[in-house]
């Protein structure tokens, strides 16, 4: 979820990371974006893709959000004038979405400020065997943060925490503040996972920063392909520094998200349109370090459930089985050491 079509603004309005004209996307991700020869290679081989993984992979969706407009007080996002989200997204609307396409369970991470809904969620998510886990809002920051994270770790369903560039923090920023690296040592002591929030260059190499100081803490970068790399100069080479830093790091995984744009009013579908940038990741993290996302509902701004995992199934099929298994579903077992729930749940040794 972009910051500023989520949480951390209240609007519904495209943030203009997602909103951009042709000439400005194919010049961020072709021009602009150095691409490895083993990127220029798959592009020119794509006409003849590799052969089409089974298409019953199992799929864990590592990017889902829960809430309730008609709970008593409403929720702090979706605000009432975005209508096409304002309304109830709990498990059994999203299972009905998502289960008949492969989607075996789902991570829910957090999208309202308020602590005691963490509670709510991980309530809402005991219900329905389809969430494998959540990801909470706790602030590292904060003098409550350990007293909070010993409350709610103990719920297995509770994977990790969300921080980044959202509700007004800044983590590179935040590292200086007291505490704060002791507790992400404590999140990583208790086998627990950092979201990142919303990239742009600073929140990456604010992650190498992170993980130099707390090697052991399991980092996820969401939505990665909605950041636009800088096209030149000093702030390219930077860029470029930090992603070879990150490529380094095996602990940290990238959540191919948020794919879709619109362009000129409307929104591309098919997989020409994004092939290069997903390309450039793929060469940059390799298959162990990727994860499924489909950022639901707040994905529904751009194409339904469906199109929006079109798009990164037709990528995958091009890497063949291996990998799109990797992509889909044993990543996030890595990443996130979710809790399988039901037998129709993937598992380690087990499809």
């Amino acid at each position: 979820m972009r910051k500023s079509e989520s949480e951390s603004s209240g609007s519904s309005t495209p943030s203009p990371s997602r909103t951009i004209s042709r000439r400005g996307f194919v010049g961020a991700v072709l021009a602009a974006t150095a691409l490895p020869a083993g990127v220029k290679g798959a592009l020119a081989s794509a006409a003849t893709p590799a052969a089409a993984p089974n298409d019953e992979i199992p799929i864990i969706d590592t990017h889902i959000h829960l809430f309730d407009p008609t709970r008593p007080g409403g929720v702090p996002w979706p605000t009432p004038d975005n209508k096409v989200l304002y309304r109830p997204a709990l498990p059994e609307r999203y299972r009905q979405i998502a289960a008949p396409l492969g989607v075996r369970g789902a991570i829910e991470v957090e999208c309202s400020t308020r602590l005691e809904d963490n509670q709510w969620v991980l309530e809402v998510a005991a219900k329905d065997p389809i969430m494998v886990g959540t990801v909470g809002n706790l602030d590292p920051g904060q003098p409550a943060f350990r007293e909070q994270l010993a409350r709610f770790q103990r719920n297995p369903l509770f994977r990790g925490i969300r921080y980044g560039n959202l509700w007004g923090h800044d983590l590179g920023a935040d590292l200086a503040k007291p505490d704060f690296v002791s507790n992400l040592k404590a999140l990583a002591e208790a086998g627990l996972e950092l979201d990142t929030a919303n990239p742009n260059p600073a929140l990456l190499e604010a992650v190498v920063r992170v993980t130099d100081k707390v090697p052991e803490l399991r980092v996820v970068i969401d939505h990665l392909p909605q950041l636009n790399p800088p096209e030149s100069g000093a702030a390219r080479s930077a860029y470029d520094a930090t992603l070879r830093e990150l490529r380094k790091r095996t602990q940290v995984y990238v959540k191919v998200s948020e794919v879709l744009r619109r362009v000129d009013g409307r929104v591309p579908e098919d997989l020409g349109f994004y092939r290069a940038r997903l390309e450039e990741l793929w060469a940059g993290f390799g298959e162990d370090r990727v994860l499924y996302g489909s950022d639901w509902p707040n994905s529904d701004q751009w194409a339904e459930y469906p199109k929006v995992l079109t798009v990164v199934q037709d990528f995958f099929r091009t890497k063949g089985r291996a990998a799109a298994e990797k992509y889909f579903w044993k990543n996030s077992v890595a990443a996130y050491r979710w809790v399988r729930r039901d037998t129709s749940q993937p598992s380690l040794g087990t499809v």
